[in-house]
């Protein structure tokens, strides 16, 4: 039984396991309908995500959680705070819904709540961003419903299926989240 980190209405985070998450996360990493979101362009192995895994925990700058359903306890994708900077007072936010069956449900919106929640008033952060490229339109409105704000663009920057695409940067400020209406 894994540790219950932080527990919304639908579902709730926990630590990631390298023994027990690794082949399901395995899978994931090596999906191409859900790596072309994430830039990767070579297979994950077995042995490189499991270190992964583990390495996520060996400092205080990552916080890479797992993403459980309430209702069976079913692990359905990540999310987390990356590249934490306790000085500036800011992260990197990652987010992931591995599982297809999982998408458009919901789970997202509500794990981002959670993390975001956490990064701002447990762990000070003034600063929240995230990278998204231009053609992931589905992300793009998981983030806008967080209250993440489009702050600029690296054009071109990703090369993929023979196509220049655009990146964009978008981030979340401590007093926005505060002030948002859905936040408890």
């Amino acid at each position: 039984m894994h540790p219950r980190f932080l527990v919304g209405d639908r579902l709730y985070l926990r630590p990631l396991d390298a023994e027990t998450d690794l082949d399901r996360c395995l899978r994931w990493i090596n999906d191409p309908e859900i790596v072309v979101n994430l830039g990767r362009r070579t297979p994950m192995s077995r042995t490189t995500e499991r270190d992964w895994l583990i390495g996520q925990y060996k400092g205080d700058r990552d916080l890479p959680l797992a993403i459980v359903l309430n209702d069976g306890d079913c692990h359905i994708g990540n999310v987390g705070l990356h590249a934490i900077d306790y000085l500036d007072r800011s992260a990197e936010f990652g987010l992931l819904i591995g599982e297809k069956d999982a998408w458009g449900e919901g789970y997202g919106p509500e794990a981002g709540r959670l993390i975001l929640d956490h990064g701002f008033r447990q762990l000070g952060l003034h600063r929240i961003f995230l990278h998204v490229y231009a053609f992931n339109e589905r992300a793009q409105r998981v983030y806008a419903k967080l209250g993440f704000v489009p702050e600029g663009t690296l054009r071109e920057s990703y090369f993929h299926d023979g196509t220049y695409h655009d990146t964009l940067i978008m981030s979340i400020l401590e007093e926005e989240w505060r002030s948002a209406p859905d936040v408890t």
